[in-house]
């Protein structure tokens, strides 16, 4: 150990400096105009964002409320990843018309295909508004604060004019020292233009999620329509493609090592700020808990989905959510202890209790209520995601609140509609029989990681998952809330509103209803023994959070500090390049079709390969998309510092153009959200020319690529 704190001494102030140049992700209002371009950008700052004028953040938008996509052509094509357009491409897929397998393509824009509900929001304009927001908070605790900061959010907002179809967001940054807001436009005619086969999309699947190198065409092309003012509308046959104020070209030039590009998009979550105690909890005990629930799950499933075409394809996008964090996570730890990330947080802390001795209090303090808290947040991690992954359980807790609505005179007609709807859609991809077999195995896990203090009375009994799994099945056999046993002469499966038709009876049956009951037994007893603990607990960590974020900002003069990611629009920025992960692995920044056929495995559900894209490439039918090797270039890395969220980011060159689609992390660096390293710290992208490849040659869509501006 004292040799890895030493070994930490040298080298925190070569990653700090590093981590200033290349990582980050910056408020686009707020960029370093000077430092991009002494890294090579050619444009300007106001040419990223401009809320006066036609800017590239423009042509950005956040995707369906997750991830993010980019407007390629003036008549509002949109370009995302695969697993973003995933759930669209399921949804207009039957075992009949199988999308996921086969791919589609529209053949012009009247065969393009609406996606009820999907909507893209354009950021507008952003201002920090720190000072309305924060006004008359002074020496307030909480819940006064929450309540004086809320209120100010609700004044400011309705001071603003805005348009009908636009909306006003206030977000905290720093942990609640400064407060920013956005003005959002929101679109809700999306429709799915182009979509390659999973094949493609999906190449490599589970094996390669989180891995480079990386051979995944992971894209999938929609379409923004507007009404005939080019205004937001619901969908009509009668809107028209949007015409945006502005479009990416397409650039089909060649990577080279150490080229400057950036990021734009919305990265969901990250927090590079925490304390050293935060990050070895996570390290140490939240993460492995997290990856333990979901290895019974992903497994269980994937037991059934490779005999199953049925539940494959039920389930196919329900594994893919399931399985991302399940492999980041794993990622995460390994990164986390491979970069010293405590021992680093240690040192820190200490150069800044060395300038500001107050600091030393609140670390401290924080030390204090991260041990306490420890058993009720690990009790909470075994918890939410056993209840998240044993899908009857969650099924459950919908109607656990749905009773609770009607008993406390909250649920009316409207309510109830976006219930029956929400259940509808979740019974649609939903098996009782093989999620019985999940909740069983996960409610053994349960049992056997959480001490006995946060477990119901006589909840022992589950510990062995094999014994477990004929109880559980009988209990799903005989319950209203899987669909196998009817309700008001229906049931929740086949006839909804036959099986809400008389309130009264449901609740009844619920209530005596068996996953009902063990669902409420888990439920209350989490919510007397661990949730008022660690909620207090966390309330307080936060409030000591905040101190500590400022005093940081405060002490270290030398440190650029970007907020932590928070679903907004950021930017960030590096240079193209490989990396070495490990002793004598050093990997290249660029992969090619000559991967995929190296990996390819016939009928393999992750590895297999159409017929067609191998003899494009037997053929060397590259066109204008092959670069200097005469090879159709596929993925690339970079530097720069991405996260959940920024799938479907466009990766832009030094002119603004678009290069690549962000879709991944390298798995090494997965500690990025917590710890950015340089030397691990890379994100993944789809080549601009493999993209372009395959919906020319491959998918002989090239009336979509005619739409787009291309840069040679």
């Amino acid at each position: 150990m004292t040799k890895k704190i030493l070994l930490s001494v040298f080298l925190l102030p070569a990653a700090m400096a590093f981590a200033q140049q290349y990582g980050g992700m910056w408020i686009p209002t707020e960029l370093n105009e000077k430092e991009m371009k002494d890294l090579g950008m050619k444009i300007s700052a106001k040419d990223i964002f401009n809320p006066q004028k036609p800017s590239i953040k423009d042509a950005v938008v956040q995707f369906n409320g997750g991830c993010t996509a980019e407007i390629i052509s003036p008549k509002g094509l949109l370009l995302t990843n695969h697993h973003c357009g995933f759930g669209q491409i399921q949804a207009h897929s039957t075992v009949q018309n199988d999308l996921l397998s086969n791919g589609f393509w529209a053949k012009n824009t009247e065969g393009e295909l609406p996606n009820p509900g999907v909507k893209v929001d354009f950021i507008v304009d952003i201002k920090e508004v720190t000072d309305p927001i924060l006004e008359g908070t002074d020496n307030l605790t909480e819940p006064e604060l929450t309540k004086k900061i809320n209120n100010n959010i609700e004044v400011y907002k309705n001071s603003q004019k805005i348009e009908s179809y636009q909306s006003i967001m206030v977000k905290p940054m720093y942990y609640g020292n400064k407060y920013y807001a956005y003005t959002i436009e929101t679109y809700k005619d999306i429709r799915l233009v182009g979509a390659p086969p999973q094949s493609i999309g999906k190449f490599g699947s589970d094996t390669d999620n989180w891995v480079w190198p990386r051979h995944t065409g992971d894209f999938s092309m929609f379409r923004i329509y507007a009404d005939k003012n080019n205004k937001p509308a619901e969908y009509s046959k009668d809107n028209v493609p949007y015409v945006p104020k502005h479009y990416l070209p397409v650039s089909i030039k060649d990577k080279n090592e150490n080229d400057f590009t950036f990021v734009f998009g919305f990265p969901g979550r990250t927090t590079e700020y925490l304390p050293a105690i935060a990050v070895e909890k996570i390290m140490k005990d939240i993460d492995p808990a997290r990856i333990a629930v979901r290895d019974v799950a992903l497994k269980t499933l994937d037991e059934k989905m490779r005999v199953d075409n049925e539940t494959r394809i039920k389930y196919a996008s329900k594994y893919a959510s399931v399985a991302n964090y399940w492999k980041k996570w794993i990622g995460e730890v390994e990164g986390l202890k491979k970069s010293n990330a405590v021992e680093k947080k240690v040192m820190y802390e200490g150069s800044l209790v060395a300038k500001n001795p107050e600091i030393k209090t609140t670390l401290d303090q924080l030390n204090k209520l991260y041990n306490d808290q420890a058993p009720y947040a690990l009790n909470n991690a075994y918890y939410t995601e056993v209840i998240k992954n044993a899908e009857t359980l969650k099924l459950a807790g919908d109607y656990y609140d749905f009773v609770a609505s009607v008993e406390a005179g909250r649920m009316d007609e409207k309510e109830l509609s976006k219930l029956k709807t929400k259940l509808t859609s979740f019974y649609k991809d939903y098996s009782a029989e093989l999620d019985a077999k999940v909740t069983a195995k996960l409610l053994a896990l349960y049992v056997n990681k959480t001490a006995p203090q946060f477990l119901p009375a006589g909840f022992s009994k589950y510990k062995d998952e094999n014994a477990n799994i004929p109880v559980v099945e009988d209990m799903s056999k005989n319950s209203v809330i899987t669909g196998r046993t009817a309700v008001n002469g229906g049931t929740l499966t086949a006839d909804i509103d036959k099986a809400f038709s008389n309130q009264d009876k449901l609740i009844r049956t619920l209530k005596k209803d068996p996953i009902y009951q063990l669902y409420v037994s888990m439920k209350e007893t989490y919510m007397k023994t661990a949730d008022p603990q660690y909620t207090s607990m966390q309330a307080k960590i936060d409030a000591l959070q905040k101190k500590f974020m400022a005093q940081q900002m405060k002490t270290d003069k030398d440190r650029k500090f970007f907020p932590d990611a928070n679903s907004t629009l950021r930017v960030t920025y590096g240079k193209v390049k490989g990396s070495t992960p490990r002793d004598a692995v050093s990997y290249g920044y660029q992969t090619h079709l000559a991967g995929v056929m190296e990996k390819y495995v016939p009928g393999d559900y992750e590895f297999d390969v159409p017929k067609k894209l191998i003899d494009l490439y037997n053929k060397k039918d590259f066109g204008i998309y092959k670069d200097k090797t005469g090879d159709v270039p596929v993925g690339f890395t970079a530097t720069n510092h991405t996260t959940g969220g920024n799938s479907g980011s466009p990766a832009l060159d030094a002119n603004g153009n678009l290069v690549g689609l962000n879709f991944d992390r390298q798995w090494e660096g997965t500690m990025s959200d917590i710890n950015y390293d340089p030397r691990f710290s890379r994100n993944i992208m789809v080549d601009t020319k493999y993209i372009l490849f395959i919906i020319d040659k491959f998918a002989d869509s090239k009336w979509i690529v005619d739409e787009m501006k291309i840069i040679k």
